[in-house]
């Protein structure tokens, strides 16, 4: 009878215990798996199908200087950086290439003739072969003395008969094997219908601030919509405000985007709302200098995009301080003396891509969308 009397209350006892051990056991278990799921977007991801696209974003001080490597190994450099510095600039993207296993650029965009993106034409041509150059066509500011002497130098070169040039009109689609490279903008004129997968009314639109017309070579940059497989990239060069809403309202023309290459540095003369709440992007590269660019209003906009999974910027921003930058581990350059370091994307058709930075060496994985 006594061992009959506590059988039933031990075996409740047990079961609580046995229940309480689950829960616990439940309980690391799912830490663990929610840390793993954490270091494995930091890890390198299986392999993918398809040959890869190849992105590299130099760091050219607050100038413009991305290079794309096709699967072709057909290659598009999206402009040059600044003159002078000892070719500090061209042997940065010079470098870029070597690493990409590439001797030749085959195409050359010059978004627009101010210097930061026109201005290391003469040296990087003086260090490797390039094939083709890429532009609006004429300078429109004449009356900004380091505008007019980067166009100067840049028709020099052109003039030595050594280089095809294509002048860029909206709609063009570029020559360039391994990626769907469509102009849609370029010499203050955008695309008039939209491309694939865009056309649809941009609800940001309703409330959005309308923008003084810019006078300047910004508003004729050429804006570069890349496809490659399923996923898109989006360039503008420093395209302003004002054309933005040309591109987006009432309708959006570009459609939704994966990667946007933030344009004009990060500066608030660019990147509105309606622009960037339209496009939505996964992840923003923003190729802004320690003393140029990333503008805390810009910074706000990005961050506050629907879909934004991360931005990355080259430098630490200043004009950012403690409140308007991005964590350590999403700057190539953070404060102190200027290393070079760079930030590269590996792109596969599924639409699945990795974004690595040369300084932490490490790599985030994005799978496809």
């Amino acid at each position: 009878m006594p061992t009959t009397a506590f059988a039933k209350p031990h075996r409740r006892i047990e079961a609580r215990l046995t229940r309480r051990r689950f829960g616990i056991l439940t309980a690391m278990f799912g830490g663990f798996l929610g840390l793993c799921l954490i270091v494995s977007a930091w890890a390198a991801p299986s392999p993918q199908p398809g040959k890869p696209l190849h992105i590299y974003f130099a760091d050219v001080e607050g100038g413009q200087a991305t290079l794309f490597v096709t699967p072709a190994k057909q290659s598009l450099l999206i402009d040059t950086g600044w003159p002078g510095n000892e070719g500090r600039d061209a042997d940065r993207i010079v470098a870029l290439a070597k690493n990409a296993g590439i001797s030749k650029i085959d195409y050359v965009i010059i978004t627009h003739f101010h210097t930061d993106h026109v201005g290391g034409v003469p040296q990087l041509a003086a260090r490797i072969p390039v094939g083709t150059f890429i532009d609006h066509g004429e300078n429109r500011e004449s009356t900004d003395a380091p505008t007019v002497q980067g166009w100067q130098a840049y028709q020099q070169l052109l003039g030595t008969g050594k280089y095809k040039r294509i002048t860029a009109k909206p709609g063009d689609i570029l020559p360039i094997a391994g990626i769907h490279a469509e102009v849609v903008s370029a010499d203050g004129a955008v695309i008039g219908s939209p491309v694939a997968d865009g056309g649809e009314e941009n609800a940001n639109c309703k409330s959005a601030e309308q923008f003084p017309a810019d006078q300047t070579e910004n508003v004729r940059s050429v804006g570069t919509l890349i496809t490659f497989g399923k996923l898109r990239i989006l360039d503008l060069g420093d395209l302003t405000r004002d054309k933005e809403m040309e591109l987006m309202c009432p309708r959006n023309k570009l459609g939704k985007i994966d990667i946007y290459i933030v344009s004009h540095h990060g500066w608030y003369q660019s990147s509105s709302p309606a622009l960037v709440y339209g496009i939505a992007p996964r992840v923003a590269i923003m190729d802004n200098g320690a003393k140029k660019g990333g503008t805390p209003s810009v910074l706000d906009i990005i961050e506050k995009s629907p879909g934004l999974e991360n931005l990355w910027q080259l430098h630490f921003s200043e004009e950012g301080g403690a409140t308007h930058n991005v964590a350590p581990e999403f700057i190539a350059n953070p404060e102190g003396p200027d290393a070079g370091n760079y930030l590269e994307i590996s792109a596969r058709p599924d639409g699945s891509f990795d974004v690595f930075n040369s300084r932490t060496q490490k790599t985030k994985y994005y799978p496809a969308r």
